[in-house]
């Protein structure tokens, strides 16, 4: 009788410590409750000391784009160059530059750069915001840099000479653009601020200052305004890579720079600074 009972109260026993250490194990998972945008993470483990939980609270933040959006300031850093087509033994080219050949016009490497500035850029929301109008104002700053002592001269026209008189440190052809651009804008992860898509488009600039740069030995540093028969009007393809915050751009002209004797397409590609 004796051996039963005590065999009974140690089943007893065993029975309320098994219990005891299962509801221990069930409180230190955390609870969860979603309001809204915000998630409410109730953790037991936590104690004031006076018998009261502590609850913590995590936000959810979600990006939610509005139909019309402003990007302000956009900068441009990249690389300027073209594609020369021209027949240096056809008369128009020997007559605006008279003895030219190709090698006059080779640029330097990583020398000739492009430098943009937009004032501001929309985007237009079209489908969902996956599907946008891009659109903006700005200045385009081209500087191509030449390795031979080519030299635009304006008297009595425009024509470019080959100088083998002076030697020269310097020697930058820089044209400016007033610029529009217009572009469809394809992003594929609206509701982030860096996402992934692209654009494609066209843009219109108007050629606003045009200037040679010569830095010699000899005469040192001079400068001269003048439009060199450069072609008042440049007209892109362009286009845009966003791969989160990393922004590419690149264009490419549909005409020459020039309005006659060379056939120069200019193009330029670099990265961009924005929001978006």
């Amino acid at each position: 009788m004796k051996r039963k009972f005590l065999l009974l109260a140690l089943l007893c026993l065993s029975l309320a410590g098994w219990a005891q250490t299962d509801s221990t194990q069930k409180t230190n998972q955390p609870d969860t409750i979603h309001v809204g945008n915000m998630l409410i993470v109730r953790d037991g483990k936590y104690n004031s000391g006076n018998g009261t939980e502590v609850f913590t609270r995590h936000y959810r933040r979600s990006y939610k784009p509005s139909n019309i959006s402003t990007n302000w300031c956009i900068i441009d850093l990249g690389f300027a160059n073209y594609n020369d087509g021209t027949n240096y033994a056809g008369a128009a080219a020997q007559q605006f530059a008279p003895g030219a050949t190709s090698d006059w016009f080779n640029l330097r490497n990583g020398k000739s750069v492009d430098v943009n500035i937009w004032l501001f850029m929309q985007r237009l929301n079209l489908i969902k915001h996956v599907v946008n109008l891009k659109y903006g104002l700005g200045v385009e700053l081209n500087n191509y840099r030449y390795t031979s002592p080519i030299v635009y001269s304006e008297d009595p026209q425009v024509e470019i000479s080959y100088d083998n008189v002076r030697h020269f440190k310097k020697n930058k052809l820089a044209a400016d653009y007033v610029t529009v651009p217009l572009m469809l804008n394809f992003n594929f992860t609206p509701h982030r601020r860096e996402g992934f898509g692209f654009s494609v488009g066209a843009s219109a600039g108007y050629l606003y200052s045009s200037r040679q740069k010569i830095i010699t030995e000899e005469d040192g540093k001079k400068k001269q305004h003048n439009d060199f028969d450069l072609n008042p009007w440049k007209i892109s393809w362009i286009g845009e890579l966003q791969l989160g915050p990393v922004k590419l751009y690149g264009s490419y002209a549909t005409q020459s720079m020039f309005k006659k004797g060379l056939d120069q397409i200019p193009y330029t590609v670099g990265i961009r600074f924005s929001n978006w």
